[in-house]
């Protein structure tokens, strides 16, 4: 994968914890098995995928008999997520949503659209510190 500047300065404002787990992240799948302890049976809980980079890209829980949800995840120049698209049991988009960042990095807004595109709600972020 090519890294132009605009790649090598997005990544200078992800903060050095994350780029640290990223580093050691970089390709691995993650599987969660959970055990029945009566009946010893064992079953895929969750699996979650990271790309080259060290980011998540997949997310899928599931239960006893299949599939619950799946989530992808996409990232933007800024190397935060920029998209992410949640699928339901039978694999089908429930929700996408889409995100703006202040400059420091936190969350601005969610916007949150329906299967067929159509905006539904904003969610904006608001940061306050208490005394």
């Amino acid at each position: 994968m090519l890294c132009t500047l605009a790649c090598a300065s997005a990544s200078a404002q992800i903060d050095e914890a994350t780029r640290a787990k990223r580093e050691t992240r970089k390709n691995m799948v993650v599987r969660e098995w959970n055990t029945d302890p009566r009946t010893k049976t064992r079953w895929l809980d969750r699996v979650t995928t990271y790309d080259a980079l060290g980011r998540k890209i997949e997310e899928i829980e599931y239960t006893k008999i299949g599939q619950k949800w799946r989530e992808t995840y996409e990232y933007g120049e800024d190397d935060r997520i920029s998209k992410d698209v949640l699928y339901n049991e039978r694999d089908k988009v429930v929700l996408v949503r889409k995100y703006e960042y202040n400059p420091d990095g936190s969350k601005k807004k969610q916007f949150n659209y329906a299967p067929n595109g159509k905006l539904e709600t904003v969610k904006v972020f608001e940061y306050a510190t208490s005394y």
